[in-house]
This record gives C-alpha cells, sequence and structure tokens, in this order.
C-alpha cells in the first residue's frame, strides 16, 4: 500500500501513556498511519488544521478543553474528518454528547487493538462503530426525570387510588375523613405531577402505569 493511501490518525489524549499505547497498537498496520497527538482539545483543533487527518481518536475527559467540545468544534470546521470517541468512561450522558457533537464512533479504552484498526477503517469509509456500551446507552434516553408518579406522596396515593375506583371529590372526602376542599387541593396536586389535565387522564396514567393495586 503507498505512503498515500494510508489512512492518517491523529490521537488525542491527555496521558502519555494511553497515546504511546495507542501508537504501539497501530504501529504495525500498513495502512494506517499516526500523523500526530495531542494533549487536549485546543491542541487537537491546532493539529487537525495543520495535519489534516483522516481520522480522529479523542479522549473524552480532559483538561482545558473537553473532548466533547472539541469534536463540536472540529466537526464543524472539519465536517470530512472523522472522529471516534475513545474513552475510558461508559456514561450514557457522554455517549449521547460525543455523537451528536459529530463522533461516528464511540469505543472503550479496552477495545483490542485490531478491533480499533477495524474501526478507524470504517470510520474512514464513513461507517460508525459503537461499544456494546454505547448502543445500550443509545436504546435508554437520557432523562434526570423521577419515574412517573414517584413524586406522590402517600395521601396523594389513596387519592389517586380512589380516583381510579371512580369516586367523587365528596366520596373521597367521607372516605379518607377528610374536608372536600383538602382534597381538591391534593387531585390539583396528582394532576400537576402526572402531568395531565384532567381526572380521566391520570386515572389512565395511573392504570397504565401500575401507580395503584
Amino acid at each position: 500500500m503507498t505512503e498515500t493511501a494510508r489512512i492518517r490518525v491523529l490521537i488525542v489524549d491527555d496521558h502519555g501513556m494511553v497515546r504511546k499505547g495507542l501508537q504501539t497498537y497501530l504501529k504495525n498496520k500498513p495502512d494506517i498511519q499516526v500523523s500526530g497527538e495531542a494533549r487536549n482539545g485546543h491542541e487537537a483543533v491546532a493539529m487537525v488544521e495543520k495535519l489534516n487527518p483522516d481520522v480522529i481518536l479523542m479522549d473524552l475527559v480532559m483538561p482545558e478543553l473537553g473532548g466533547v467540545a472539541a469534536i463540536r468544534l472540529i466537526h464543524q470546521r472539519w465536517p470530512e474528518v472523522q472522529i471516534i470517541a475513545l474513552t475510558s468512561f461508559q456514561d450514557k450522558e457522554l455517549v449521547h454528547d460525543a455523537l451528536q457533537a459529530g463522533a461516528i464512533g464511540y469505543l472503550l479504552k479496552n477495545v483490542a487493538g485490531d478491533e480499533l484498526a477495524e474501526a478507524i477503517r470504517a470510520a474512514q469509509a464513513g461507517r460508525p462503530t459503537l461499544a456494546p456500551e454505547a448502543v445500550q446507552a443509545l436504546v435508554q434516553p437520557v432523562s434526570n426525570e423521577p419515574p412517573i408518579g414517584e413524586d406522590l406522596t402517600r395521601r396523594e396515593n389513596e387519592v389517586l387510588a380512589l380516583l381510579v375506583k371512580g369516586m367523587s371529590n365528596p366520596e373521597i372526602a367521607e372516605h379518607l375523613y377528610l374536608s372536600r376542599a383538602t382534597v381538591k387541593v391534593h387531585v390539583s396536586s396528582i394532576l400537576s405531577k402526572l402531568g395531565v389535565s384532567n381526572r380521566a387522564e391520570a386515572v389512565a396514567l395511573a392504570i397504565q402505569n401500575k401507580l395503584v393495586k
């Protein structure tokens, strides 16, 4: 294979031993050439401008300018450069952030050398490669919201159970020995916490999500 046909790779990682290890992985691949290294996102941007690599192996957690921000900058300025996120972290938010920023692949640093080389070849051809952990993260949407109904109080759960039984506010008040005004407050709070606009929707949501026995 001629020199001009080799895939030019830029390694970006703040740990020298990691960069050296990646170099060792790739040095015996005749179709891959490590053309440069960078220690953080700022250096990565400068090296891309200088070296014009085909593929970048990008660590995500680095000082000064992190990997996700660097991916976004590079992808905006040089969309033809393919970027593989290569990290020790399996955090699903990090997976989403890296891929949304423009990474074509997401691998963990314990990847085997041959698998890494194949991922580089795939990236250069425009094909994504994702670690199983990244695939799992993608099928689990990122959400910081608690499960539906988790924030209901004990009393609100009692009121909701009676709503499911079809009781009116006066009937609930009599059953729980509460004033009608208090029941009305509980019902309003339940609707708000469940994100619904009326009792019928609250009942349907409660049944669908098995919020009451």
